[in-house]
């Protein structure tokens, strides 16, 4: 099977070099997905500019969002299998093949990353600034659990990956950081079982160019009820 790999991009001049070199180095069949967002910090320039075998770029005018920057890469998408990479390196490629394989097994058709699950022989995780943020990721397990029935230890996870069909078939509404609860929502009222795999996951702190928030906190939980009770 082939994957698909996303990466929306913004504001990401000084890991977006590295952070594609990561995902290249990768032994899969896959193809790359970049979604520059509007940057204006020289990450647009540099793709522009950027002449690697394998690559796909897609530029937004302006700064739009994770989920409308996705949205847009979905649109070339090719694979048989799509995985969402953030543009920096808190998350690591090299477990692309822990993350697809229950889907080309046979054994799920969704699979997250998750942070929280018990630590395989190597895994690293850093949480540091991060651990107050994890009290936010429980309470959004929760609300999934008592709204959905789903009862998973990461929604908030980058490392979403999909058979192509099932994010296809969704009517995806997001334009910032939304995307994960709607998806997340829209996949229970599917039908659709999450499965889960332990990952690391190496934690970058605001200084270093994290960008949610406590707002976007708020708006996820919003969104999940939001999606119990519409389309």
């Amino acid at each position: 099977m082939k994957l698909s790999v996303i990466i929306p991009v913004y504001n990401e001049k000084a890991t977006i070099e590295r952070i594609l070199q990561v995902v290249r180095d990768v032994d899969i069949d896959k193809e790359i997905i970049v979604v520059d967002d509007g940057s204006n910090d020289g990450t647009s320039d540099f793709l522009g500019s950027l002449s690697m075998d394998g690559i796909k770029k897609c530029f937004h005018g302006e700064n739009r969002g994770k989920g409308a920057a996705i949205r847009t890469g979905l649109e070339v998408v090719t694979g048989d299998i799509v995985i969402i990479q953030d543009g920096d390196l808190e998350y690591n490629p090299q477990e692309y093949h822990r993350l697809v394989q229950p889907i080309v097994d046979g054994k799920a058709q969704v699979v997250y990353g998750s942070r929280f699950m018990g630590l395989p022989r190597g895994r690293k995780v850093r949480y540091h600034f991060y651990y107050p943020f994890s009290l936010g990721v429980k309470l959004l397990n929760i609300l999934t659990w008592l709204l959905y029935g789903a009862k998973i230890t990461d929604e908030a996870t980058c490392y979403k990956v999909f058979k192509t069909e099932v994010i296809r078939n969704m009517k995806l509404r997001c334009e910032r950081f939304e995307f994960c609860p709607e998806v997340t929502a829209k996949l229970c009222k599917m039908g659709y079982r999450i499965h889960e795999v332990p990952i690391s996951y190496m934690g970058r702190t605001f200084l270093e160019g994290k960008k949610i928030g406590w707002k976007d906190g708020i708006e996820a939980i919003y969104t999940l009820i939001r999606y119990r009770f519409t389309d």
